[in-house]
């Protein structure tokens, strides 16, 4: 249980992270998708990689 509540405070964390770039709204759609939909690993991705990066690919 504990675990689950983890990874919901963090999806959410991550949804509105996204949502304040400075993207297109498609990308931020795209992205807000795919991290809520791989759970566990798409947090570990956007955390430790594509946080940096989404202003690069969605230009």
């Amino acid at each position: 249980m504990l675990l689950y509540v983890i990874g919901v405070v963090l999806s959410v964390l991550a949804v509105i992270d996204i949502l304040k770039k400075p993207i297109s709204a498609a990308g931020k759609l795209i992205t807000a998708l795919v991290v809520l939909l791989t759970s566990w690993v798409g947090l570990a991705v956007y955390y430790f990689y594509a946080k940096d990066h989404l202003t690069e690919w969605f230009k």
